[in-house]
């Protein structure tokens, strides 16, 4: 009987020291510690140390971040080139100057554009001459005179006249030039096709031009931008035409200049397998010069994500977690996924369900 009590007495201490070993206790037994799951003893020291909520639902624009460059939009960019060989006799602007539709930039003296207006002039009198004959057709025919083969003839010359007419009015037009006020003889006034900036000016007076020439300046509309980045394969599925981009330039620290994407291009540069993205700035304050680097912000559209405090995610050696409310007073520990934190707040994309609720403050007890 002596034996057999001794090994009750013994299997009752191995029992709680069992216990004992399972239950990892602090703070004056505040809370109970098993595996995973904590036990927050009632009115322990704790109680007002540890802060508990819901887990929360706010909209969230992923945001992928990279480096572009500013160029001009092609259609806001004109080179300014003669159409003809010739000389340069007069020049009108400056470099820096702002100029409009149509405005002049300097002339140039062209045997070639003098063919072309005495090309016009001829086209003018020969369909003048045409429409005076076949009035003079027609009231021939109208009094017998004439047969209907002749005023068909005269007919058909003043088609043909119009034509020529029309044809060389039409290349005036192209030069700028209009035909009703233009004089025979004149020099050919190069004119801006866009309204912008003179950013290049190599006009020189008297300077000797052939029609293959460089362009001698260069006008742009810098109003709009665009800013082209370089986006990598893994994140250009959050990026799509239409959503907001933000981008900064070291030269205007703490500025923000907004955008929107233009184009996502279909192909992935093989070298750097980055796809290019181009997306249109407002530079009405022209903060923005040409060549300029810059750091992109890309914002996704905002979609709906489970959201909580910061100070919630726990860092474990190979995970982040947080602990979880499984009954009243009772915890378990949870990995879960952060996408990024921004101003105190963690989007969560795995781990969590709305509603679910949480330690958002304290949980560095139970460490």
């Amino acid at each position: 009987m002596n034996n057999k009590l001794t090994g009750a007495i013994l299997l009752s201490v191995a029992i709680l020291t069992g216990c004992r070993n399972t239950e990892a206790v602090q703070e004056d037994n505040a809370f109970t510690l098993k595996g995973d799951t904590v036990c927050l003893r009632d009115n322990g020291a704790l109680a007002g140390k540890i802060a508990v909520a819901p887990v929360g639902i706010e909209p969230y624009s992923k945001e992928v971040v990279t480096a572009g460059t500013v160029q001009a939009i092609p259609t806001q960019f004109a080179y300014i080139a003669p159409p003809f060989f010739g000389r340069i006799t007069k020049s009108y602007i400056r470099i820096g100057q702002k100029v409009e539709v149509d405005t002049p930039l300097f002339e140039i003296n062209s045997p070639e554009f003098t063919e072309v207006q005495k090309n016009f002039f001829q086209a003018k009198s020969e369909r003048k001459l045409a429409q005076k004959d076949l009035r003079r057709k027609e009231d021939l025919k109208r009094n017998g005179v004439a047969s209907e083969r002749e005023y068909e003839e005269a007919l058909h010359a003043m088609h043909i006249a119009e034509k020529e007419y029309e044809n060389a009015y039409s290349a005036l037009l192209i030069y700028q030039v209009n035909p009703d006020e233009m004089v025979f003889g004149l020099p050919l006034v190069i004119r801006s096709p866009i309204k912008g900036d003179i950013i290049s000016n190599n006009i020189v007076t008297g300077q000797y031009l052939n029609s293959d020439s460089d362009p001698v300046a260069v006008v742009a509309d810098l109003s709009k931008v665009w800013v082209v980045a370089q986006v990598k394969e893994k994140d250009i599925r959050f990026i799509h035409e239409g959503d907001e981009m933000v981008i900064h330039v070291s030269a205007w620290p703490g500025k923000a200049i907004n955008g929107t994407v233009y184009h996502v291009e279909e192909a992935v540069d093989e070298e750097t397998r980055a796809i290019k993205v181009l997306s249109i700035c407002d530079n009405r304050e022209e903060l923005l010069k040409l060549g300029m680097y810059a750091t992109v912000y890309f914002l996704d559209k905002p979609a709906d994500c489970v959201v909580i405090s910061e100070k919630a995610i726990l860092q474990g050696e190979d995970d982040s977690y947080v602990y979880v409310e499984i009954a009243p007073n009772t915890f378990s520990k949870r990995a879960v996924g952060v996408e990024t934190t921004k101003e105190g707040k963690a989007i969560i994309n795995q781990g969590l369900q709305p509603a679910e609720r949480i330690i958002t403050e304290g949980g560095y007890y139970f460490k």
